[in-house]
């Protein structure tokens, strides 16, 4: 498979391992696992209803200096993640890597690829998406994209 991923590297929380080791065995690969990759700490408010965490995740990412609710701020997230991919990166002669998280780790690693402010707008339209980047650029190459 042309462009196939080399490294499979995922975050510590069960459905991102659970997607990578799928996605590992069908390459005949092992899965990493980077707690750096983790989705934004909500562990002060626990489990919230859907309608409350909607509107939790809003203010998160339109206020990603702030501490929306005792989450961690959206700046910290974006810097933890960046870091983590980026170390990944560099340990690895090839960087084709399949990086497996949730999708605020996804919407806050696009922003930082665009260059742009952090935003919903980058959150990924639906479960099971994925985005190509450039390593070497650190550029977005892709939009979120179906996983078939």
């Amino acid at each position: 498979m042309r462009d196939a991923p080399q490294a499979v590297i995922c975050s510590a929380e069960r459905k991102a391992i659970e997607t990578a080791t799928i996605l590992a065995e069908a390459l005949d690969l092992q899965t990493t696992v980077d707690p750096g990759l983790g989705e934004m700490d909500r562990t002060a408010t626990g489990y919230l209803p859907p309608g409350e965490f909607e509107q939790t995740a809003d203010d998160f990412f339109a206020q990603p200096e702030v501490s929306v609710r005792g989450w961690e701020r959206g700046i910290d997230a974006q810097h933890r993640i960046e870091t983590a991919v980026r170390r990944n990166l560099c340990a690895g002669a090839d960087p084709a890597i399949a990086f497996v998280a949730h999708g605020g780790v996804g919407a806050l690693l696009m922003a930082s690829l665009m260059s742009a402010p952090i935003s919903r707008a980058f959150d990924q339209p639906g479960l099971g998406s994925c985005f190509r980047f450039d390593a070497r650029t650190w550029t977005l190459l892709s939009p979120w994209e179906p996983i078939l």
